[in-house]
């Protein structure tokens, strides 16, 4: 699958602030939306090794890779959620 289909197919994965923000104050909250907002592109993350904790965040064409054991918790638990989800 190409980079752009991915992102296009993928625009969930902002959700993926949305659910991290759950744990930090409001105040932060709002700059990460605000920052979110100025991206102008979707934000994607995927977990690339869940046992050392290594999830890809692309971002327009640009990518990043961060360990973030916790970050990969709560993508998993999502994803796990998702399965339990019926397409309309």
């Amino acid at each position: 699958m190409k980079r752009r289909a991915l992102l296009t197919k993928a625009a969930a994965g902002t959700a993926a602030i949305g659910l991290a923000a759950t744990a930090i104050s409001s105040e932060k909250v709002e700059r990460l939306r605000d920052a979110a907002q100025d991206l102008g592109a979707p934000i994607v993350a995927y977990v690339t090794d869940a046992a050392k904790g290594e999830v890809v965040v692309m971002v327009g064409d640009s990518e990043v890779v961060r360990r973030d054991a916790a970050l990969v918790a709560r993508l998993s638990a999502i994803a796990k959620e998702a399965r339990d989800v019926v397409a309309s």
